[in-house]
């Protein structure tokens, strides 16, 4: 459950080398995407007549609603001179943008792996909040929370187990009438750090899956009949929403968007062995239990913690920022993601509760102010 770098990519080398504006997954086998805004201009200097600075802010779909609906409009009363600029394009072509410098602040649930590092020393991965994801279902007629298991979704998404009814499922859910209708597995087909969450759940609870396809922000997903391929969270949650059977993973920032649509999301079992639902109080619990494990660089996974109450699909959302900007774009960055940061400022529950996020913990803030401090140096 600790820093992950090592193991998680070995192709992160070849991607440092083959950067491009479009922006890639941050894994093997990447693809691009570019649903939503348009935060891949080059404004790397930053700045404009009378000292304007424009931010350009790109990645993550999990985060974006935080940027675009709550953070962007806010910030502009604490800095009028600051302009914010969100686009929702996975996290890998965040990660890939913020390497490439097309982009400020490129959007992450995942963090950079140690190859991606090494070849780019001046990035840094800051955590600004603590979201969740979510295992969503469209199953006309059920109500309630389904109990489902790592192991069991990892065979739905090999096609081992293919209808809804199957004994493994149904054993879990005594009483509940669950339709013999063929499974409709829902991924996303961008550089994803919701995928990359989802395939470290999976491999934690499935030791084939841990084999392969393993886990990414962009993964070699086994075919399956009926299977869907979707971009962004946006995208998975439409697809869920028009097809009947269907299941997928989303970003707790969309649960609202969801749940209007009628889609209904499961109650996970955990690392001790309980049915979980992704409350702030268990979001809560899973962070608690690993929170001091976090390292100076803040790379960390928070998958599948440790105890009673721990919701097992957790993370830290990140900025991958370079350190190395001019000085009004340094100053400009700096400000906003100490303000984004603070309990009092884009911390605070005002803006993070409409998304379902938690904020940083009082031990976290330090590490990430640190972090900050290195831009422009």
């Amino acid at each position: 459950m600790i820093n992950r770098g090592t193991k998680w990519l070995t192709g992160m080398a070849a991607l440092a080398m083959v950067v491009t504006v479009a922006g890639c997954g941050a894994a093997t086998n990447n693809t691009s995407s570019n649903s939503t805004g348009a935060a891949g201009t080059n404004n790397t200097t930053g700045g404009t007549s009378g000292g304007a600075v424009t931010i350009n802010e790109t990645g993550s779909s999990l985060l974006y609603p935080l940027f675009n609906g709550e953070w962007i409009s806010a910030y502009q009363s604490v800095d009028p001179n600051v302009k914010i600029v969100a686009g929702s394009t996975g996290s890998g072509a965040g990660i890939s943008q913020a390497i490439a410098g097309t982009v400020q602040i490129g959007a992450s649930d995942a963090y950079m792996a140690d190859a991606q590092m090494q070849q780019n020393p001046s990035i840094v991965n800051i955590p600004v909040a603590i979201s969740a994801q979510q295992i969503m279902y469209n199953l006309p007629g059920v109500t309630g929370h389904l109990k489902l298991t790592g192991n069991i979704l990892a065979q739905i998404y090999t096609g081992k187990i293919k209808y809804w009814d199957d004994a493994q499922i149904t054993k879990l859910n005594p009483g509940v009438k669950l339709p013999h209708q063929q499974i409709i597995p829902i991924h996303r087909s961008d550089g994803s750090g919701d995928t990359f969450l989802f395939s470290q759940f999976l491999s934690d609870t499935n030791s084939a899956w841990q084999q392969s396809p393993g886990y990414g922000t962009s993964i070699s997903w086994p075919s399956v009949s009926g299977g869907i391929g979707a971009k962004g969270n946006e995208g998975v949650v439409a697809d869920l929403a028009s097809n009947k059977y269907s299941i997928g993973y989303v970003g707790i920032s969309w649960l609202n968007k969801a749940t209007k649509q009628g889609i209904g999301y499961a109650a996970l079992q955990n690392k001790a062995g309980n049915f979980v639902l992704p409350t702030q109080s268990n979001i809560q619990s899973a962070a608690s239990a690993l929170i001091s494990k976090v390292p100076a660089d803040e790379r960390i996974s928070l998958i599948y913690a440790p105890g009673a109450n721990s919701y097992p699909i957790i993370n830290f959302e990140y900025t991958i920022i370079n350190t190395k900007q001019p000085a009004n774009m340094a100053a400009a960055l700096k400000k906003f993601l100490n303000w984004a940061i603070d309990p009092k400022g884009g911390n605070s529950a005002q803006y993070l509760k409409p998304v379902h996020f938690l904020p940083l913990p009082a031990s976290i803030e330090p590490k990430s102010q640190a972090q900050i401090n290195k831009i422009g140096g």
